[in-house]
């Protein structure tokens, strides 16, 4: 021997195979890691489907979650899953489209779909509510634009339905989530939450477009009068939404 180890070897060859060695099996850990959540695939009717991709569904791992609020463990039961939906599919072709077969304003089924979601209010990194009512913190002010408390809230059908009384807020974010409005004794009453980007600020009311005025005794309400859990904000934006088709009938039909 002449002592001589790597005289046939391409040093620099061996480290580029070997990234891109480390590269693939970096892709490969990534994409499985990205299936812990709404996997295994299934089909429209609930079945698990048999195709679930080039890359295996990675083993179940637990999660502790912050605050003292359990464990989840993913791959697992779809813990937001709902199998209550009141609709029919139009075709036995996966893909065809469904069609609602109750009242879908109420059912929380097409552009008003909601999901399962914890009922508890979403928290920041020191364990407190991130949506609270600007009227229940004094650091808080409307710096620009129309303040809206106080303007009359009309929805789609041009009836004022109510009042403004607040502004909830993302405190960490520091931005309104939602406008909070009184409604009129003979729209059913009570305080109602509306998200911000499904209303618009007018000179004179804070318009509503999606829903009527009969739609407004519907809108799903809050446990707590300071608070908004994961649940209750779903179901409340699901129903704006919903109605952004489903409040009149002539929304069903091709748009001029």
């Amino acid at each position: 021997m002449d002592g001589t180890i790597f005289g046939n070897i391409d040093l620099a060859s061996v480290a580029l195979w070997g990234f891109y060695g480390f590269f693939a099996l970096l892709i490969y850990y990534l994409q499985t890691e990205n299936m812990r959540e709404g996997y295994p695939l299934e089909n429209d009717n609930g079945e698990t489907a048999a195709n679930q991709g080039p890359f295996p569904v990675p083993n179940p791992k637990t999660f502790k979650l912050p605050h003292g609020r359990g464990e989840v463990t993913v791959p697992g039961p779809d813990r937001q899953a709902r199998t209550d939906l009141a609709l029919e599919q139009t075709g036995v072709i996966n893909g065809l489209p469904f069609e609602p077969t109750g009242d879908p304003m109420m059912d929380g089924v097409g552009p008003g779909a909601w999901a399962a979601r914890q009922d508890h209010p979403e928290l920041d990194g020191k364990g407190h509510p991130k949506i609270i009512p600007m009227s229940s913190v004094d650091t808080f002010r409307v710096s620009a634009g129309r303040d809206p408390r106080g303007l009359p809230v009309m929805t789609g059908d041009n009836v004022v339905v109510g009042r403004v009384t607040d502004m909830w807020i993302d405190e960490p974010e520091q931005l309104v989530r939602y406008f909070a409005y009184e409604v009129d004794a003979e729209f059913g009453g009570g305080t109602k939450l509306v998200a911000r980007e499904m209303a618009r600020i007018k000179s004179n009311h804070l318009k509503i477009r999606s829903i009527y005025s009969h739609n407004v005794k519907g809108i799903p309400t809050q446990k707590s009068a300071t608070t908004v859990t994961l649940l209750e904000e779903e179901k409340i934006q699901a129903y704006y939404g919903g109605g952004t088709l489903y409040a009149d009938p002539s929304r069903l039909e091709p748009q001029a």
